[in-house]
């Protein structure tokens, strides 16, 4: 196969601000400098006349580039904040939800580079690096793949289960109809050519070009996150129901995996609640259990930065701040909260049902991203975490809760920062790969 472009969903407003550097086409007409678009009755205006939508194709893709303005990166994570962004590749403007949608069409290889730049600083070690292409190219590919076989069967996608006093729900990027991925944490981070690129990203690209993980024949749905907090997650606990054998049960540590050319060490069973408990309280030896500020920034950039403690970590919340929290994140009036009671864990110890005991209200909710939303005015690093009552009532109503929690993101696939430390201790990228997704392989899907 050839290699293919990629769809990128970049902002969504009702107005989109943008500067053609270089000689873009529109409808055959050349087109440059400073434009402006805008939502007017479902259609887009621009330049004096409507349309359904707009394509700004460059005339040398090779040197051409537009700016977006005012994009809003960290979509409800505590990061959020707005910035003007340059990509390469075609402009698309579409109608969506009452808005314009902006949408970069760019070759998968140039999405990686910025992919890996902006998921991670560019100055990452080189086999880190090259692990992440092949991760972030395997993940887009296999979600393209996904959306042929949804569209080819006519099965309708669902992303919530309902049973009486629950509500399960998960997030995943076929929230996405008109576009293949978005460009934040929903999807993959997509910052263009914004974020400073270096030889060494520029080298991992070329040595892994057209690298995907594969198993039984299927390209992996390679996901990651930052810190898995000591042990991976499984797929099932945090979309929808399926097991995917490469996404297993194990250990971020030497032993935990045979290719590390250790002893296999046994993960305990973090779906039990005492064992839980007890992983969760105490800071087991992982490779993302580190503090090493050279290594973390090596995957953390500037803003990522900002967050300290998250192998481990503590939230403690006063009673009418907590039922306020959750009132405005759920939508739903709990009144005082009784009690947060842990329902069912997965294979990290992370929480994925949840049931929340109030004095007007009672219910469970799920999975992992709903639980981290609900209780946090962004999102908790995780939903691996064991609760403390504290000041309780002659009522039986606490007065205060504490959350001790684990790790950062859902803990599925490549740890980011465990793989850091592994690059940083000579691994290289396959060993590294296979660590992460296991029993998987390495094989070259176009030149």
């Amino acid at each position: 196969m050839n290699e293919p472009y990629v769809h990128v969903g970049i902002l969504f407003e009702p107005q989109i601000e943008f500067v053609l550097n270089g000689t873009y086409l529109a409808g055959g007409e050349p087109v440059a400098g400073k434009q402006t678009a805008t939502y007017d009755n479902g259609r887009i205006l621009w330049n004096g006349r409507v349309y359904d939508e707009l394509l700004f194709e460059p005339q040398d893709e090779s040197t051409a580039s537009f700016d977006l303005l005012d994009v809003t990166i960290g979509i409800g994570f505590h990061w959020e904040r707005r910035e003007d962004q340059r990509f390469q590749g075609a402009l698309k403007i579409i109608v969506e939800d009452g808005k314009l949608t902006g949408i970069d069409i760019v070759r998968v290889e140039d999405y990686l580079t910025s992919v890996i730049s902006s998921e991670m600083s560019a100055t990452a070690s080189l086999e880190l690096l090259k692990a992440h292409a092949v991760i972030s190219r395997s993940w887009l590919l296999a979600q393209i793949e996904k959306d042929k076989q949804i569209k080819a069967s006519h099965t309708a996608y669902t992303a919530s289960e309902q049973a009486p006093g629950e509500c399960i729900k998960w997030y995943d990027r076929e929230d996405h109809t008109r576009f293949d991925v978005c460009a934040d944490d929903h999807c993959q981070r997509y910052q263009g050519i914004t974020r400073a690129s270096t030889e060494a990203v520029r080298r991992a690209i070329a040595a892994t070009r057209g690298q995907v993980l594969m198993y039984d024949g299927q390209i992996c749905d390679a996901r990651f996150s930052k810190c898995c907090g000591g042990a991976f997650e499984e797929f099932q606990y945090c979309w929808e129901n399926i097991r995917h054998p490469y996404l297993a049960r194990q250990l971020d540590r030497k032993g935990g995996s045979a290719v590390t050319g250790s002893p296999v060490v046994a993960c305990p069973d973090l779906t039990r609640e005492s064992e839980a408990d007890r992983w969760i309280r105490t800071s087991p030896p992982a490779f993302c259990n580190t503090t090493d500020k050279r290594i973390l920034s090596q995957v953390l950039n500037n803003y990522d930065q900002e967050t300290t403690d998250f192998y481990r970590w503590r939230v403690e919340y006063g009673q009418d701040e907590l039922a306020d929290l959750i009132r405005r994140r759920s939508g739903v009036d709990y009144g005082r909260i009784v009690d947060l009671v842990p329902v069912a864990r997965g294979t990290s110890g992370r929480l994925w049902k949840l049931k929340i005991v109030g004095t007007r209200h009672t219910c469970t909710i799920g999975k992992e991203l709903e639980i981290r939303r609900t209780l946090s005015p962004s999102h908790l690093y995780s939903s691996a975490f064991v609760v403390d009552k504290e000041d309780i009532g002659p009522d039986g109503v606490p007065g205060r809760f504490v959350l001790t929690g684990a790790g950062w993101g859902h803990g599925v696939g490549l740890c980011q920062i465990g793989a850091a430390v592994m690059g940083e201790q000579g691994y290289a990228y396959d060993t590294i790969l296979l660590h992460y997704y296991i029993g998987a392989s390495i094989e070259k899907r176009y030149e």
